[in-house]
Order: C-alpha cells, then structure tokens, then sequence
C-alpha cells in the first residue's frame, strides 16, 4: 500500500496530520539553518550587546551589577527572538497524538456503525473503521515523535547558545574594564 493510499484511508485527520507535518518539517529545517547561522554570529551579537550598553548607559554610573543585569537581559532578547517558532513545533508534537486519538474514535465509531447497519455477514466493512482507527493513531504518532525530538533539541541548543552569548559578552566586558585601568 503507497503512502497515499494511508492518507486517503485514515480520512480527514490523516489529512490534518500531514499538513501539520509539512509546517512542522518547513520550521525544523528553518530553525536549524538559522542556528547555524547564528552560531557564527556570537562574537558579533556580543558586541552588539556591549555596544547598546554602553549607548544605554547614564554618565557616571559604573555599576558592574547593573551592567550585568541589562546584558542578561539584551542575551535574553537575542535566545526569544532566536527561539520564534520553536512553540509551534512544541504544538505540533502535543497535538498530533491526539488527533491519532481522534481518528481512532472516529474509526472505531465507523466500524460499530457498519456492523449495526450491515451485522457481522461483510467484514470488510467493519474492517475498513479499524484500518482508519489504525493508520490515523500510527499517523498521529508518526508525526509526533520527530517533532518532539526536534523540538527538545533546539531548545537545548538554543539554551547553550544563550549561555555562549552571555559568556562573550561578559568576557568582552571584562576585557575592556582590565584595558580601562
């Protein structure tokens, strides 16, 4: 059986399933190549970050405490702009199972109303709802699993690359503070 033909079996929610699956793979791929391409980035978004600190910054005031308390913030802002979509990817792996669910009441319904209607002399119709139940609870898990997988790994990825961003950008101010004395 061609993987068009589950689709068409499954009925709507297979339907749903691999719409969500397409929006889902488009920002996994999305979010990985902006990643790398941020990796690249950290030592510039560092100076960035020093540069807007130093714009922000009231004469006089030279508190390290505060300075530090605004960089983590301006790394902050970098990690939730960097982290646009990773939600949607979240949503999708929680939300795919249960459509599988879905399908599989829904199949399940279908069967028992074939055999109230029909009784048990043609099976093939109670076991067309059985297939649907079936194919729509594997499609709904198929779509999950490499979504939440995904998902896990760029916000961990994403978190490490908060941490990096914050590393520079303290190195680089104290580097700059021991080149003022």
């Amino acid at each position: 059986m061609a993987i068009v033909d589950y689709i068409k079996s499954g009925g709507e929610i297979m339907y749903v399933l691999l719409g969500m699956n397409i929006l889902g793979f488009t920002l996994i791929i999305w979010k990985v190549f902006a990643f790398y391409g941020e990796k690249k980035l950290i030592i510039f978004h560092a100076q960035e970050i020093l540069k807007s600190l130093r714009k922000d910054q009231c004469p006089g005031v030279h508190a390290d405490s505060l300075i530090l308390e605004m960089a983590k913030d301006r790394v902050y802002s970098v990690g939730h702009y960097l982290g646009r979509g990773l939600n949607t990817i979240k949503i999708i792996a929680t939300i795919s199972p249960l459509l599988g669910l879905l399908g599989t009441a829904l199949g399940v319904l279908s069967a028992f109303r074939s055999i109230a209607s029909h009784g048990l002399n043609q099976p093939s119709l109670f076991a067309d709802g059985i297939s649907m139940a079936l194919i729509t609870t594997v499609g709904g898990l198929l779509v999950a699993i490499p979504h939440f997988i995904s998902y896990n790994y760029l916000t961990s990825w994403l978190t490490s690359y908060e941490v990096k961003l914050e590393d520079q950008v303290l190195s680089q101010y104290l580097s700059e503070q021991k080149s003022e004395v």
